[in-house]
């Protein structure tokens, strides 16, 4: 019958028709039957357009997530383009071709220092599955990249819902983590109710290395072009990797990413290699920090400071120009002179102070400021009021009224 339906909103409906009764309470054994009498492959794309579709006529996004692992298990072995994705592979040190070998080492950890421990009991078991789990979590820097790299590349192209369902995924992931690494921590852990958590929590992750592998990958491969793949191999090494970082470079490693504009430039606005603002969002931005921020040039001159709603210390506009030893007492000018004269020699990159003024705890402090040949080029002072912060008690993970 597959072969008969080669509309693709036919195609569509049908797809959906199958994932909203698995939602209503569809075996997924029965699905796969209905699956295959209707389909004889999909592919990245349908998927991530019906799921998409899903979206839009109403099924929450924490919905469709439910349903991820479902899809994961419906569609293996029946995604059409899964073989795209050998192409880019084959490039050594590639940041697709990194990502899946992670895939790979997961199954390696799981399969060698998690599972064959499962069939034992005591403290010995215990002991082990600890250190098993503290090298898993590593898992997060895995799933940092795909959703700080990958994502926004694909949402760029108008891409969200897989990545938004894929991301609440991650997140129950490490949740689900943290919570097995809990128990292991308990002295009175229940072992049957720990060997069932981990079994649920490794099968979520296994789940997700096939959406990975299977509907990520190719999707990644179909949108993402040259330059979006600089801009993810320049930004791997600052999130990290699972356990091991690449052994091969890119080829590509060595490419112009100065170039590569993440978004349209418009005219007048201020280019800075993270972006780029116009003068009256950088200047609203630096004003809302919740601190006050004064630059002093290389030769000791008051260049800067935002004008932020609550002030510690005056910073009248005749401040500017000013040298910074007539900006202090002469009581305490010396040690503003001491420390720019440290940074210039390079002697250190930063100093803090803290001090009680009245109701406010005051944390004052200086940085060098250098560019990427470490050259010195001035003097960051950053003073806050962290009373607020310092009688912080406890954890806030929702937002009151």
């Amino acid at each position: 019958m597959s072969e008969l339906i080669n509309n693709s909103e036919e195609r569509q409906r049908l797809l959906k028709t199958i994932i909203k009764k698995i939602h209503e309470g569809m075996d997924l054994e029965d699905a796969k039957i209905e699956f295959s009498k209707q389909f004889k492959d999909v592919s990245t794309e349908e998927i991530m357009t019906m799921e998409q579709g899903l979206i839009k006529e109403g099924m929450a996004i924490e919905e469709v997530q439910k349903l991820c692992d479902l899809h994961a298990a419906l569609f293996e072995g029946s995604i059409s383009d899964i073989h795209k994705a050998q192409d880019i592979t084959k490039e050594l040190g590639h940041p697709l071709q990194v990502f899946l070998e992670e895939n790979e080492r997961i199954e390696t950890l799981i399969a060698n220092e998690i599972e064959p421990y499962l069939s034992q009991s005591g403290k010995s078991m215990i002991l082990m599955l600890r250190v098993g789990f503290d090298r898993l979590a590593e898992i997060h820097k895995h799933y940092a990249r795909k959703e700080y790299l990958f994502f926004p590349n694909l949402e760029k192209k108008g891409i969200t819902a897989p990545p938004k369902v894929m991301w609440g995924v991650d997140d129950e992931i490490r949740s689900d983590l943290k919570a097995v690494q809990a128990i292991l921590n308990n002295l009175n852990q229940d072992e049957y109710i720990l060997k069932e958590e981990i079994h649920l929590l490794l099968q979520r992750i296994r789940d997700m290395i096939v959406k990975e592998n299977n509907i990520l990958a190719p999707m990644l491969i179909e949108n993402l072009g040259y330059f979006d793949w600089i801009l993810v191999d320049a930004s791997s090494d600052e999130i990290g990797y699972f356990l091991d970082i690449p052994h091969h470079l890119w080829k590509k490693k060595q490419a112009p990413v100065q170039e590569v504009e993440v978004l349209p430039q418009n005219v007048g606005q201020v280019k800075l290699p993270s972006g780029a603002m116009s003068l009256e969002e950088l200047d609203s931005l630096l004003n809302t920090l919740p601190l006050d921020i004064t630059f002093v040039d290389r030769e000791g001159h008051v260049r800067y400071f935002s004008q932020g709603k609550e002030r510690i210390f005056d910073r009248p506009l005749t401040i500017l120009g000013r040298h910074v030893s007539m900006c202090h007492p002469p009581a305490s000018v010396h040690i503003v002179e001491g420390i720019i004269e440290s940074f210039k020699k390079g002697e250190k990159d930063h100093e803090d102070f803290w001090i009680r003024m009245k109701d406010a705890f005051v944390y004052i402090r200086y940085f060098a400021v250098r560019n990427s040949n470490h050259e010195y080029l001035g003097t960051l002072e950053i003073t806050q009021n962290i009373k607020p912060i310092t009688e912080l008690q406890g954890e806030k993970r929702l937002i009151t009224k």
